[in-house]
């Protein structure tokens, strides 16, 4: 439901609000916020607020400065861990400073992207699978906080209360938190809340970051959302699982076919297949992102798909009927998930538009352990194996190009090339710890 301006205003006086967080992102996903008083609400809500855009990565050059803050009245919450002033977050559509539409906005990005989708009468349901580390940072070394693994309770998860107090938070906010629990790294987590609206649920991803880190930060921790920070344990993944409604019906089932599979999520299924090693630039957008889709863990390595099994890039749960939805699982949660929802829904639609078929499921087939020759005998691709591979991949394809804004992709392409060259360039502890001496 679409909250009124005058309704937002009374609920902030209420709320005896003192400040406003105006709050977007940047191309590159990182939170950024402009904080205002609460008597300020109004007339940025009528009027949006200005900000100096230049000082912002890929928005616009120094000649070009002046942009304004547009707040989603739905976007309002209380900052439930600022202990002594009240302050809310609203979040922000950028634009320029005529009021027109920026294209550098990752946030108005994703609206015309699934507004196209819903000229085809369709909406994008998503949920995730956030997993993050909780440090203790101390003397520029970090530490893991604790021993636990898989489901662990106390002694060995010791962060237990950190991450119910984050799970507290988090329905202050207004999150339908499903699940918490220790994951397999030591120092490994996850949150998991329910799935939405596309746009939300982006919207919520941010939330979820800001709201680990500050609670981490306010009790001496560091909380790392980077695919894979330390070397031999598993890395950070974001499951993201994906469905299509047309009002009330799930699109991607099927009572008539055996397996309870429509036409449409094949096609949808047989489209991410077919442009993954392209998106993969948008949803693993770090170097150290490749450093997680390596064999010898859970993290996809091949590109095919499964219903039960875990190995390929996408598997399909066995829940049927409006539960019916396709499971990526490559993202890692360094992406912007603003542009990766925009990239994967693009893909999809792709495959579901041609018509496209995903071929037979890998349902018995571990991919972890199939030799090369299997792999080539069956046409199974893999996944790029490092950033530059991605971004050429990227590069070639049109279609994932087109979820993006001209603006966006070249920024975009300019800055991870600029990242993947200067990682190139850089001398690793790795590299003098195993040559140094030898040689």
């Amino acid at each position: 439901m679409s909250k009124s301006i005058n309704d937002l205003i009374n609920q902030a006086k209420e709320m005896k609000i003192e400040f406003v967080r105006l709050q977007f992102v940047d191309v590159l996903g990182i939170p950024k916020n402009v904080e205002i008083p609460a008597k300020r609400l109004l007339p940025a809500l009528e009027e949006g607020i200005n900000f100096d855009g230049s000082s912002i990565e890929g928005f616009v050059r120094i000649e070009e400065s002046d942009m304004r803050l547009f707040p989603d009245p739905n976007t309002f919450m209380v900052c439930p861990w600022e202990e002594h002033d009240r302050v809310a977050r609203i979040i922000c559509d950028v634009r320029l400073a005529n009021g027109d539409t920026f294209d550098g906005c990752p946030r108005t990005n994703l609206k015309r992207v699934l507004k196209e989708l819903e000229e085809e009468e369709f909406q994008l349901k998503v949920g995730t699978e956030a997993e993050f580390f909780i440090f203790d940072f101390q003397e520029g070394k970090v530490h893991s906080s604790d021993r636990g693994s898989y489901f662990d309770l106390l002694p060995l998860d010791v962060e237990e209360g950190l991450r119910r107090d984050m799970v507290i938070a988090l329905e202050k906010l207004g999150f339908n938190i499903e699940a918490s629990h220790h994951e397999v790294g030591p120092s490994q987590h996850e949150i998991d809340f329910e799935y939405g609206d596309a746009l939300k649920i982006a919207d919520n991803l941010i939330t979820l970051k800001l709201a680990v880190k500050t609670l981490s930060l306010q009790r001496g921790l560091v909380a790392t959302f980077m695919p894979k920070p330390k070397y031999g344990i598993p890395g950070s993944g974001m499951h993201t699982h994906l469905s299509l409604f047309r009002g009330e019906e799930n699109v991607f089932y099927d009572p008539d076919q055996v397996d309870g599979l429509s036409r449409i999520i094949r096609g949808f299924i047989a489209g991410l297949l077919q442009h993954a090693p392209a998106f993969t630039a948008i949803t693993n957008p770090l170097v150290n992102s490749y450093k997680r889709l390596v064999p010898g863990y859970e993290a996809p390595v091949h590109i095919a798909w499964a219903e039960k099994n875990r190995s390929p890039l996408i598997r399909v749960p066995p829940q049927r009927g409006k539960g019916t939805r396709a499971e990526l699982r490559s993202p890692d949660p360094a992406c912007n998930p603003y542009l990766a929802f925009s990239v994967i829904l693009k893909s999809g639609m792709d495959g579901v538009k041609k018509e496209l078929d995903p071929g037979k499921p890998c349902n018995n087939v571990n991919l972890f352990e199939a030799s090369q020759e299997n792999l080539v005998e069956w046409k199974v691709r893999t996944l790029p194996r490092d950033l530059e591979k991605a971004l050429e991949g990227l590069e070639k394809d049109e279609v994932v190009k087109s979820a993006l804004t001209p603006h966006i992709y070249d920024y975009f392409m300019k800055a991870k090339r600029s990242e993947w060259e200067e990682f190139q360039k850089m001398v690793h502890p790795w590299e003098v710890e195993r040559y140094l001496e030898i040689y």
